[in-house]
């Protein structure tokens, strides 16, 4: 009997004793064995008969072949900031980071004006769960580099009116940043990272560094939370039929405006036809996003994008009502197929907060709908639903998305997520592996 042990890359083998393997698969509880300076820690082994063995770059036919999915973990996991953690992004990664596998919140970081109090004084906690205990009585920081000395991975939900210069500095010392501000969206060596659209794109960090001079530290981007909800929605059809034009008319969550947010009696039974900015990012990042890597800058898709935001009296949730140029006609039938065999991109590199599906169809007449549909995939998932044909256009669909959860914090995180499971942070964290026992 033999073991090999093999991650989602293909390139980590290693054969056991025959001893070491009817352990294995006899295994039911945790079990930790040691190898290379790695533990893998493996719960109820067998999974699936594979009939696939040895390595994944040059797998071999081997009928009698058991999979077994492992997960490797270092002592600890990767310490992290929140900045910007008393508003209202901020909190969300503080309820989205409470026992994260990958992920300990360390340190916590705010304005002066807060510094040195416990965050559960400083913070007026708005969201739907409790305040977690792990960050009640964690000492803010101020937001200087110099003041998270342990800290490897740096998450932001500043404003724009500071972030620009903080994450900057922040990367020059060596941290990871993942940023939700737009400050740095555009910037030529950035990446305004979506995984299931354009992960490719997370190569930009090497000239990042190279550019700037800088080690171990970059700065990633999220895209703003309706170009988020858009790119992920669409990508399904960009792939399959090519998109030339589209037009996006947005309802969105009255939360995208922070806490406090707008005053009640702007909001209470109104909708505004105004959100400051909004239109020009959805109409600029979304090309960036949907545009390729050429080694040293991203080349813009070559897209027509109009926009119309509005801001409804929603609590969560950005609904958008889109019409579609398509590069290659298409049936309303061809594109509702396109959205369901999406592959879930995220879940196949077994990131942590990954949900089932990226993006799922819904053929419900009157659906998607915030209050019915923000939590699917636990707020990670875009749903698209009403995909007719257009008298103007080809096609004509609503898409939803959780603002605060894929279109923000979230969206944060499986970025960083992503970035440690290509390498791009140095410290040794979590990785997927894969171990195929065979029987001779």
């Amino acid at each position: 009997m033999r073991s090999a042990f093999t991650d989602t890359s293909g390139i980590f083998t290693r054969s056991y004793s025959t001893q070491v393997c009817k352990e294995l698969s006899g295994l039911r509880n945790a079990r930790d064995l040691r190898f290379n300076n790695t533990f893998i820690t493996g719960r109820r082994i067998v999974l699936a008969k594979n009939d696939w063995k040895g390595k994944l770059s040059n797998p071999t036919k081997d009928p009698s072949a058991c999979q077994l999915q492992m997960t490797s973990h270092s002592t600890t996991r990767y310490k992290v900031a929140v900045l910007g953690c008393t508003g209202s992004v901020g909190q969300r990664f503080i309820q989205l980071l409470e026992n994260h596998p990958w992920f300990e919140v360390v340190a916590v970081g705010a304005s002066s004006r807060s510094a040195g109090q416990k965050y559960s004084q400083a913070c007026r906690w708005k969201q739907s769960t409790p305040l977690p205990n792990y960050v009640k009585d964690m000492e803010i920081r101020e937001c200087k580099a110099s003041e998270f000395p342990e800290v490897d991975i740096v998450f932001s939900g500043l404003s724009n009116q500071v972030a620009g210069d903080i994450e900057e500095e922040f990367a020059a010392s060596g941290k990871a940043v993942f940023s939700n501000a737009k400050n740095h969206r555009m910037d030529p060596d950035v990446p305004i990272l979506i995984p299931a659209v354009n992960a490719s794109h997370i190569g930009l960090i090497e000239y990042q560094r190279r550019k700037r001079g800088w080690d171990k530290g970059f700065i990633v981007t999220n895209a703003n939370c309706s170009t988020t909800a858009l790119c992920l929605g669409l990508k399904p059809i960009l792939d399959r039929f090519g998109i030339e034009a589209m037009i996006v008319t947005t309802m969105q969550a009255i939360s995208g405006a922070g806490y406090p947010g707008l005053p009640s009696m702007d909001i209470i039974d109104n909708v505004v036809p105004f959100i400051g900015g909004e239109e020009p990012k959805m109409e600029s990042e979304s090309l960036k996003i949907f545009g390729h890597l050429d080694t040293e800058k991203i080349v813009p898709a070559s897209i027509k994008v109009s926009a119309m935001c509005n801001r409804v009296h929603v609590l969560d949730g950005h609904t958008e009502c889109v019409s579609l140029k398509l590069k290659t006609r298409a049936t309303c039938e061809q594109v509702i197929q396109a959205i369901e065999q999406f592959p879930p991109f995220t879940r196949s590199l077994q990131l942590p907060s990954s949900p089932e599906r990226d993006v799922v169809y819904t053929d419900w007449i009157d659906r998607p709908q915030p209050r019915l549909d923000r939590h699917t995939g636990n707020g990670f998932t875009v749903t698209l639903g009403r995909v007719r044909e257009c008298s103007v256009m080809d096609i004509k669909l609503v898409l939803f998305g959780h603002n605060t959860v894929v279109g923000a914090a979230g969206g944060s995180i499986i970025n960083a997520e992503l970035s440690v499971a290509k390498g791009f942070i140095a410290q040794k964290g979590k990785q997927s592996v894969y171990a195929a026992v065979s029987r001779h």
